[in-house]
């Protein structure tokens, strides 16, 4: 009888190694599949919100009367920095913002802020008849926030009234 030496035993265990080793790339690289559509549908779900909260915006807007522009419960006048990501970002949405109809699976329902901006004179007009109204602007911005809090989206727009 002949001596045996363990190769077969030696190929079987590196086959069994590579074997694993795909196992658990496999492992990770679903994981991280998993993670990113869970991160996409998060940051989908606060656009939404914040698309929800631009409309109701422009919905109290389109009301017959609308409360002057004192700077409280989301009706504020022009400001000047809030054209700026970093603005919004820290402002106090809570105790500042108008609440819009929630929308579901959110962390938080969607708020939304309107600025009064400047009146804009209308160009036209006679010597006849009397000069036209000035057009009155108006900035909506909202806040969505998807299934958790870390998924924020800010939108605006602007509302001609």
């Amino acid at each position: 009888m002949a001596a045996q030496r363990g190769a077969a035993l030696i190929v079987a265990l590196v086959m069994l190694l590579a074997m694993t080793l795909l196992g658990v790339t496999a492992v990770r690289n679903t994981t991280l599949q998993e993670r990113m559509a869970g991160n996409l549908r998060d940051s989908n779900l606060s656009f939404q919100a914040a698309e929800r909260a631009l409309r109701a915006g422009e919905e109290f807007l389109q009301s017959p009367t609308i409360p002057p522009f004192v700077g409280t419960n989301g009706l504020l006048t022009m400001q000047d920095d809030a054209g700026r990501g970093s603005f919004w970002s820290a402002y106090d949405w809570t105790a500042n913002g108008r609440t819009a109809p929630n929308v579901s699976e959110v962390a938080s329902a969607p708020r939304y802020v309107i600025e009064e901006l400047p009146p804009v004179p209308v160009a036209g007009g006679s010597e006849r008849f009397a000069p036209l109204p000035d057009v009155g602007f108006f900035r909506v911005t909202a806040r969505g926030v998807g299934g958790t809090a870390d998924a924020v989206t800010i939108l605006q727009t602007t509302y001609r009234r």
